[in-house]
């Protein structure tokens, strides 16, 4: 890895999900991941920011409820680089149902994670049977290197792998619906259901194996742009994690987050809480695997809801006032900063979500660490003197992330449209917004302002710039609404292919444009 921290940049936030080629199976796969950062490279920006990889429980497509902390989701592996699967004949070994159900896939405006899943697990298992039978059974080559990764990886992936089998034997069932033994882990249990199956454990492990693989090959292939991912919070009640570490979770409290701008009433999440004192006595080993993790796999990442690793809020399930763990505001300071200190300690360019009702001691324990926080345009504001004007972006610190939104917020096009007169008055006056302007904003509206918004965040004090890919083209489209628990919530797509970017006006337009912003203002 190439330690880019410290220098001005600039990037985007683009779920991979949202980038598929043409060749790909209707989804962003990891194949793709270098068709993307050369566009990124061409447009002058340095980093590209996904959404977090990880496995999804069966039927959700919400990336921060993860069945697993450490498995990527076999839905981003790319068939056409799987051997097997190419050995077989590529898309023309799949029955013509399947071959149906990718064409819908492919065509469908948004991403079809049912049809896609269902065609890529289908093709995935033939492709395992034609590797156990050919590489496996005689001890190849092939089979030398999965047997390396393995013993590379077993730190991690005998329990993912082991859950994943069982979860599947069991109709997806939750594994607190699992039989007695199985669910507290009983070891005469646990060896039983391993040696039942073996041959279904190890399926799990190639598909972690064949997304590994290309990964490498992706990371080598990406055109000297950092590939950030995103470390969430939490994972599901349903997880590999929780069930492997049932001393470290609290299963009677949900996550979730206390009244702010997203919700007037609070959300919750429906996660376990973590029980921090079980944790501090394993030294917080599984955060450290996290972390290490996340550090193997990716050039940084943004830690998700990073309030939380100071104070975690909690809502019983069974009734009962909300409460956050810690409790005090000096446990809140030590427990975080220790959190913190051991995801540096695993290596990895870190960044912080520091947004929402965050207390302002977050903020000074990641300035004296060292550690990026958020300065989103639209909430960088002295909320505590009269009028609360917003702050001037040539003022955010160096060691700051500035934004013009998240995946979960509107669109700037769409903020602006919404946005109180007086807002829009108050942003108008910014010094950067009247130099990128050349004149008053007033009331005016449409591309011009995206352009003069984006424009200051590029000059903007912060070494790091990340904008929705919303932002960086003008579009109105979301990523997700954290208010709505509509299908259309994680499905977005690019409207072209990521393989004929070059070829479409828009895209070269748009790459033009932020190729000069980052040129003007020191992002190159």
């Amino acid at each position: 890895m190439t330690d880019r921290a410290g220098r001005r940049r600039a990037g985007l936030v683009l779920p991979l999900f949202s980038c598929p080629s043409r060749a790909s199976w209707g989804i962003g796969e990891i194949a793709d991941v270098p068709l993307v950062a050369r566009w990124l490279a061409s447009a002058g920006l340095g980093v590209l920011q996904m959404l977090p990889l990880n496995e999804m429980a069966p039927g959700q497509h919400s990336p921060y409820s993860p069945l697993s902390a450490m498995a990527v989701d076999p839905i981003f592996i790319s068939p056409r680089e799987v051997p097997e699967i190419a050995a077989a004949g590529g898309e023309a070994s799949l029955a013509s149902g399947e071959r149906a159900r990718l064409r819908e896939a492919r065509g469908a405006g948004r991403v079809d994670y049912v049809a896609v899943r269902e065609v890529k697990m289908a093709a995935f298992g033939r492709a395992f049977d034609r590797f156990h039978r050919e590489e496996w059974e005689h001890d190849t080559p092939r089979a030398q290197a999965f047997r390396a990764f393995l013993t590379g990886q077993a730190w991690w992936i005998e329990d993912y792998a082991l859950f994943r089998a069982i979860h599947a034997r069991e109709q997806e069932r939750s594994w607190l619906d699992w039989p007695a033994a199985l669910q507290r882990r009983d070891p005469a249990a646990v060896v039983e259901a391993r040696r039942e199956l073996g041959r279904d454990v190890l399926y799990w492990q190639y598909l972690q194996w064949c997304a590994h693989v290309q990964w490498l090959d992706a990371r080598r292939r990406s055109s000297g742009v950092a590939l950030f991912g995103d470390l969430p919070f939490m994972v599901a009640l349903d997880s590999a994690d929780v069930w492997a570490r049932q001393q470290a979770f609290d299963l009677a409290v949900s996550v979730g987050a206390p009244p702010d701008g997203f919700s007037e009433t609070g959300q919750d999440w429906g996660m376990p809480g973590y029980r921090w004192e079980a944790m501090a006595l394993e030294e917080f080993l599984w955060l450290r695997e996290r972390a290490r993790r996340k550090a193997d796999f990716y050039d940084g990442y943004r830690i998700d809801h990073v309030v939380g690793f100071f104070r975690t809020y909690l809502i019983p399930r069974h009734g009962g006032a909300p409460f956050f763990s810690p409790g005090d505001e000096a446990a809140q300071i030590a427990l975080g900063e220790r959190i913190l200190r051991l995801f540096k300690e695993a290596g990895g360019e870190i960044i912080a979500e520091d947004l929402g009702t965050v207390p302002d001691f977050v903020r000074a324990v990641l300035t004296r660490l060292g550690i990026p926080g958020f300065r989103v345009l639209r909430w960088e504001r002295d909320w505590k003197l009269e009028g609360q004007p917003f702050r001037e972006p040539a003022g955010y610190p160096a060691l700051s992330v500035a934004a013009s939104g998240t995946h979960d917020t509107e669109p700037l096009a769409v903020w602006w449209e919404q946005a109180p007169p007086g807002d829009r008055v108050a942003v108008s006056a910014l010094a950067s917004v009247q130099r990128s302007a050349g004149r008053p904003l007033g009331e005016a509206a449409g591309p011009f302002v995206r352009e003069v918004l984006v424009e200051a965040l590029f000059a903007s004090g912060s070494d790091l710039l990340l904008l929705p890919v919303q932002d960086g083209f003008g579009w109105r489209d979301r990523i997700n609404d954290p208010g709505d628990a509509g299908a259309a919530n994680w499905t977005f797509k690019l409207p072209w292919p990521v393989d004929t970017l070059d070829s479409v006006g828009e895209a070269r337009a748009r790459r033009d444009e932020l190729r000069g912003w980052s040129k003007k203002h020191g992002r190159m």
